[in-house]
């Protein structure tokens, strides 16, 4: 006859351990700290392309450059565009596009008009897709042009310290500095389908001394970026998979050269439950989110204060604890995207045993327009890119 003991209290605890460890998905929820939403405007409608349309761009005539000959490659665009992101993948069609915006760059005659601006912001969605983020706030760049003419344009989002505020649109043109990383990335562009590679770990280090390049900076820019866990849905987690938000930082340089960064903060597990609900705490890294995926963006252009803020804000997250309800990956992505005066509202969602700031709804946020540019409480001057087919 067999003879079972009585279950300790022990027993009881440690099986209640194993029932939620397999009820229970081992996930890493982001956060982000409470905004101040007071002075929230409405944004400009969205078009069906998930891109903001041009509603201060006054209509005009096609985007031409007569002095060039080479003017028609892109002209009415519209039909072209469609295949430019298949089409860059071709060494051919990205030498022919870099010598047309560098024509473009160069052309006294060109008209800047309401077709112009949707022709670069198309560029600047394909080039944020492909990853090549600073090219494509180059391309975001000009949109501004058009919707802000004037030289306020470079002291509202170009100054850096006293001695920049003369800085002109001549710093951030495509040149062939850009011809060399995009060739140089090329091998990367047909396998943007693969399979995700792992984001490495880095240090606070790596990060500050990236941008330590030596060089007088002549612009600064961030991206905010957000992985849903299910894209286009306020799906919290889906099975282990809970998403992750990270930002890109870039450095525009007087000599026409930029360094960038993508990063995000992680869980960095110290046992089997650490980051989950039932143990929330744990310690924390960063990692490089260079080859990362992401499902909506937002970016802006930057002062070299907000910048430092950023880059100080890292350097405190590098000495907390990671947290899944208070301190995790949107948290750290949200107190940046406030220190750059970008806004968003609704970020927090509820899970087993917790609630938070998190990929799933912050990610719907941005779908849904819930978010401005602190400056002056529009989205007009804000880059915004998603994959329509994810409102499908």
């Amino acid at each position: 006859m067999l003879n079972f003991k009585p279950m300790t209290i022990f027993n009881r605890y440690q099986l209640t351990r194993i029932f939620f460890i397999s009820a229970i998905c081992l996930y890493s929820l982001p956060s982000y700290a409470h905004l101040n939403v007071s002075n929230y405007k409405a944004v400009n409608p969205i078009d069906s392309s998930g891109n903001y349309t041009a509603a201060t761009i006054p209509e005009s005539k096609t985007i031409t450059n007569t002095g060039s000959g080479s003017g028609s490659f892109y002209e009415n665009d519209a039909a072209s565009l469609t295949k430019l992101a298949a089409g860059i993948k071709k060494p051919q069609e990205r030498r022919k596009l870099m010598a047309y915006l560098k024509t473009l760059n160069s052309g006294n005659d060109l008209h800047y008009n309401k077709s112009g601006a949707k022709f670069y912001y198309h560029l600047a969605n394909t080039f944020a897709r492909l990853r090549f983020y600073p090219l494509a706030m180059k391309c975001f760049f000009k949109t501004i042009q058009y919707q802000q003419e004037t030289d306020s344009l470079q002291q509202n989002y170009l100054i850096n310290d006293a001695d920049s505020a003369r800085a002109n649109a001549g710093y951030l043109i495509v040149n062939s500095n850009d011809d060399s990383v995009l060739n140089k990335r090329s091998f990367s562009l047909d396998n943007l389908t693969a399979a995700e590679k792992k984001s490495r770990a880095i240090n606070y280090e790596h990060i500050a001394n990236t941008f330590k390049d030596g060089k007088k900076a002549v612009a600064y820019a961030i991206l905010f970026h957000v992985k849903q866990p299910v894209p286009g849905k306020r799906k919290i987690f889906a099975l282990t998979n809970t998403g992750h938000t990270f930002i890109t930082l870039i450095k525009y340089n007087t000599d026409s050269t930029y360094v960038s960064l993508s990063f995000g903060f992680y869980p960095q597990k110290d046992n089997i439950l650490s980051a989950t609900p039932l143990e929330p705490s744990t310690s924390s890294v960063f990692k490089d989110d260079s080859g990362h995926k992401w499902d909506e963006v937002l970016g802006k252009f930057i002062s070299r204060r907000r910048f430092e803020k950023i880059l100080a804000l890292t350097g405190r997250y590098s000495e907390m604890e990671y947290h899944l309800s208070k301190n995790n990956c949107t948290d750290f992505g949200l107190d940046a995207a406030t220190a750059a005066g970008i806004n968003i509202r609704d970020t927090s969602g509820k899970w087993p045993l917790g609630s938070g700031n998190n990929p799933a709804v912050t990610g719907q946020s941005i779908l849904k327009g819930r978010f401005a540019n602190a400056d002056n409480g529009m989205a007009s001057d804000l880059f915004v890119d998603w994959d329509p087919s994810i409102l499908k």
